[in-house]
């Protein structure tokens, strides 16, 4: 007999679906209506004060007072709320910072409000009843769930409490899940990764896993310390695993690597969520890319990522992006981030409803040579070049090598593993020759002998891991760029390449 938790999802997985599409049903009125609200709920803030919100009735007047700004950029506005004062960037004072180790700018404190605070909670939590409302599935409701995370344990500054975002999160899980979520609270407090990965195996080992979500690259670290132990696929330890929830990454490059380690397929859904707000969730098995949160306090705006370092790029809305083209995304949020730019990049997969994929980073893109080279497009590549051979990879990142010993210039694919290539050429040619299908500018480079056919460089087992460790960024949030337009990665990689 189903449990009473299983028997009451359908119908609430119902009713969130229709509430769901009534906005995705609506979107340019859904986001007019979010544009006016944030304008007039931070009118008597300072940074509206110094934007002449008070002028701002449209899109175009918005675009005239408002110019694009990165965390960089906004920084002076972001210091000021962090030394506690109010009415700043939004109303009052955020109830949160989320803190993220950016790339360039070290720490970086991202505020989250109790305007936006819900949705973050809510998307994931809607992502699972779209999918319940569209498979029927409930089963999984009442075995264990685990979330691989970042440490809860949060730290106050002036008043306004910090930690990182999944940390910020985990204080948030609904009471009807709280029995069912793994791993327990002092384990998910443990701040060393590996340690906390290896106590995770053993708190989870005996239990009904039914769902598991995470970064892919953490999930896989989890899922090959539980092989070793056991010596068992992780869908024959759980029985009733099967459901997969990530985000972060592209999924696509871990598949075939995942399906080894589960010994299955198992259904997965994608979420896009980050610490200036969660943009997407997918809302359909049957469909490519996610829906684009249009009803959640966040105003879109986009360029075309080729034209975004122009001198006035086009910023353009919702009603006017098309399909298939690379765009940065830009928000405005109800947390007082204003024409703000994450750095990514995404592509719409449809208009009717909004679903976009992930194509990018804008800063994470190869043109040493003008080539134009952007993650999507890397990670097509190898899933092409591998389809219909037993290979596997755990990891790779791309870096261009300007000044080889040899010949021209290239670029260099870094790949870790698991299963090799039977011929590692044969193989770098195939992705060659994917990427030059995909991309003009990388195939006129080739054909004009500008450039020669990338090269791989193998790196050793466990490669990967060990770079990010020396880095100190092993686990949680910390990802690999798939790309760099520079060899700061190839270099410290340097290490640990097989000869």
């Amino acid at each position: 007999m189903g449990s009473i938790k299983a028997a009451l999802a359908k119908p609430f997985a119902k009713y969130i679906h229709k509430k769901i599409r009534k906005w995705a049903n609506n979107p340019i009125k859904t986001q007019e209506k979010v544009f006016k609200k944030l304008i007039s709920e931070a009118s008597h803030t300072v940074f509206a004060k110094d934007h002449n919100f008070s002028e701002i009735h449209s899109h175009e007047d918005f675009v005239k007072h408002v110019p694009i700004r990165d965390y960089e950029a906004l920084k002076p506005y972001v210091e000021e709320v962090v030394a506690g004062k109010s009415d700043i960037l939004w109303k009052g004072k955020p109830i949160y910072f989320a803190k993220t180790s950016g790339t360039t700018s070290g720490a970086k404190y991202i505020p989250i409000t109790k305007e936006s605070m819900p949705s973050h909670v809510e998307a994931a939590r809607n992502a699972i009843l779209m999918y319940i409302n569209e498979t029927g599935k409930t089963k999984f409701v009442d075995g264990k769930m685990i979330f691989l995370q970042g440490s809860p344990i949060l730290k106050e500054q002036n008043g306004i409490q910090l930690g990182r975002l999944s940390g910020i999160v985990a204080h948030y899980v609904p009471n009807y899940l709280q029995k069912n979520r793994m791993p327990s609270w002092e384990t998910n407090c443990i701040e060393d990764w590996e340690t906390k990965v290896d106590t995770i195996v053993e708190e989870t080992l005996k239990e009904d896993m039914t769902i598991i979500s995470g970064i892919p690259s953490w999930v896989q670290m989890y899922f090959e310390r539980l092989q070793q132990k056991t010596g068992q696929k992780v869908g024959d330890i759980f029985k009733n695993f099967n459901l997969f929830i990530f985000g972060g990454v592209n999924y696509e490059p871990y598949r075939a690597k995942f399906e080894s380690l589960i010994g299955r397929k198992v259904d997965s859904i994608e979420l896009y969520p980050a610490s200036e707000g969660f943009f997407a969730f997918q809302d359909k098995q049957s469909e490519k890319g996610m829906l684009l949160q249009l009803n959640s306090g966040i105003f879109y705006e986009f360029i075309k990522a080729e034209e975004f370092f122009e001198e006035h790029p086009k910023r353009i809305t919702i009603k006017d992006v098309e399909v298939g083209i690379n765009y940065v995304m830009i928000i405005s949020t109800n947390a007082g981030l204003w024409a703000y730019n994450i750095g990514d990049t995404v592509q719409f997969t449809s208009t009717k409803p909004y679903r976009v994929i992930v194509s990018g980073r804008i800063k994470h893109f190869i043109s040493a040579f003008g080539e134009h080279v952007i993650g999507k497009e890397v990670e097509q590549a190898i899933q092409e070049a591998s389809e219909g051979e037993d290979i596997q990879i755990s990891e790779f990142t791309v870096a261009p090598q300007i000044n080889p010993e040899k010949g021209l210039p290239y670029h260099e694919w870094f790949i870790e593993f698991e299963k090799e290539p039977k011929d590692i050429n044969a193989l770098a040619s195939r992705i060659d020759q994917s990427l030059q299908n995909q991309n003009t500018y990388y195939f006129d480079l080739i054909e004009g002998k500008v450039l020669q056919p990338l090269k791989i460089s193998r790196v050793k087992k466990n490669g990967f891991k060990k770079y990010m460790k020396s880095l100190g960024k092993l686990g949680g949030q910390n990802k690999i760029p798939r790309l760099s337009n520079d060899r700061n990665i190839a270099d410290s990689l340097s290490g640990f390449i097989e000869k």
